[in-house]
């Protein structure tokens, strides 16, 4: 294995930032501290997941390629009905565990099982827009979608992503979004989770939209990917022009 030795404030590490590693592989000695997707033996940092490595002051954390979402209380998710109960409907927010809506948490007025229909107001299929009040590691997050912009979605087309993707999907200050949203014209709902909701004027629009969100999951360690996914989403906008042009 070839390794870069690259010095950072006279601490050796092993890796330049966004480099791909693979566990086992010998990331930093001496006086860093591990952090996700690491452990630390010996005074030795070693990488536990395929991914890209990161520094952070003295923290050293691997941002892996693949896995799975951990639900955090705060964050927005996406997620599909997938068995509606007495008390509420199960959603998969691509978690270990099955997240659940509680139906007195949707209803305004006290929640009576014997006369409420729940299946009337979300129903197996469904996808809907949540945040998590409450998790733990032993068992479902627990949602709620009492705050502007939650609830059922209606329209538009869903699509997946990595979740430790998100942060690059999202941009500083919001810019890579902005940029999605700027060039297809679509809105694009993003769920910590992975789940992403694209809806646009047209289905042309949301492919354009649903490209670029997967071009920025595939290049997310590289540098000037801003620049690049806008001159994709304009290259096949005016690609799509110049053949209509040539059917009229």
């Amino acid at each position: 294995m070839n390794l870069k030795i690259v010095v950072m404030k006279k601490m050796p590490v092993l890796y330049e930032r966004r480099q791909i590693v693979t566990p086992g592989d010998l990331l930093a000695e001496n006086d860093y501290m591990a952090g996700e997707n690491t452990f630390k033996e010996n005074g030795k940092i070693y990488a536990t997941r395929v991914g890209l490595v990161n520094y952070e002051n003295r923290n050293i954390y691997v941002m892996a390629l693949k896995s799975f979402y951990f639900p955090m209380v705060g964050d927005t998710v996406i997620g599909k009905v997938i068995d509606v109960s007495l008390i509420g409907w199960m959603i998969d927010v691509k978690a270990p565990y099955r997240a659940l809506l509680r139906a007195s948490d949707v209803l305004e007025r006290s929640f009576r099982p014997q006369r409420d229909d729940l299946p009337s107001m979300f129903d197996v299929g469904d996808i809907i827009i949540a945040n998590i009040v409450a998790s733990d590691r032993t068992r479902g997050p627990l949602l709620t979608i009492r705050e502007p912009g939650l609830g059922k979605i209606t329209r538009g087309q869903i699509t997946e992503i990595t979740p430790t993707k998100i942060p690059r999907l999202i941009g500083k200050k919001g810019s890579m979004i902005s940029i999605i949203k700027k060039e297809t014209g679509c809105q694009v709902f993003v769920g910590q989770n992975g789940s992403i909701i694209v809806s646009g004027k047209s289905p042309e629009d949301e492919r354009l939209a649903i490209m670029a969100i997967h071009k920025i999951e595939q290049e997310a360690h590289t540098s000037g990917l801003t620049d690049r996914v806008a001159e994709m989403i304009r290259k096949e906008k005016n690609e799509k022009k110049e053949v209509s042009g040539k059917h009229v």
